[in-house]
């Protein structure tokens, strides 16, 4: 996928070798264990975690570790995990944002600087990189489902920014504060995303060779089994 700036999210993860399924799970796990913590147990009522149970399904997480997940926000003393943002630099001059949920920021920090500067880049400041991306909602819905003039009229009326075509799927942007309630607006007609989430997309991309994208591709890898890493965007233009 040329040119997408979201490295970690479940389309990518789907395709990852089966010893790593249980880290994939363990990431899945936690948001949801999170999201029902920090709102209602029932999805229905819950966005954020309606959200998160969609994720895991697409990624063939079974119905037992959803359910424990959800169990598990209910055990007092559990760790209190929160949403950490990181900006820094990979190699090539490409720009990251790093997402996680941790219970120790020290830990996360160091981990994630360590990778960075064994790769030739650093972890930047909050702002170094944000500024080259835009924060928004992504709805991926197969063209199968609905026609080009009925998404774009449920897109509109829902309040979304833009409807684009693509060949096998329709998307959908939202501004970041909107996600949750068009998301809810347009699961009224359409019950299957192939995608949704909030990400930052890059508003403009750096272009790399054969080599330097696959030395790209093992940087975000070795972040990505960071076990506090849960999604990772960047600007670079990589072919997978």
């Amino acid at each position: 996928m040329a040119g997408h700036s979201h490295w970690a999210g479940i389309k990518h993860k789907k395709g990852r070798a089966d010893k790593e399924r249980s880290k994939i799970f363990s990431k899945l796990s936690r948001e949801i264990t999170v999201a029902a913590k920090l709102g209602d147990k029932d999805p229905d009522m819950n966005p954020r975690l309606r959200t998160a149970i969609q994720a895991a399904k697409q990624a063939n997480m079974p119905k037992d570790n959803i359910s424990r997940a959800i169990s598990k926000s209910e055990v007092s003393g559990d760790k209190n995990y929160e949403n950490l943002r990181y900006e820094g630099f990979g190699p090539f001059n490409t720009a990251l944002i790093i997402e996680t949920l941790t219970d120790n920021k020290n830990r996360s920090a160091s981990s994630i600087r360590t990778v960075l500067q064994k790769n030739g880049g650093r972890l930047g400041e909050t702002g170094s990189t944000s500024y080259l991306f835009q924060n928004c909602g992504i709805i991926q819905i197969e063209k199968n489902m609905i026609s080009d003039d009925d998404i774009f009229e449920l897109a509109t009326n829902a309040g979304a920014r833009e409807c684009s075509e693509f060949k096998n799927y329709h998307e959908i942007i939202t501004k970041k504060e909107d996600f949750y309630k068009i998301k809810t607006i347009i699961e009224k007609d359409i019950k299957y995303f192939s995608y949704s989430g909030i990400e930052w997309r890059a508003l403009d991309y750096v272009n790399l060779d054969k080599e330097q994208n696959q030395k790209m591709i093992q940087v975000l890898n070795s972040l990505e089994e960071l076990d506090d890493v849960q999604n990772i965007f960047t600007n670079a233009n990589l072919e997978y």
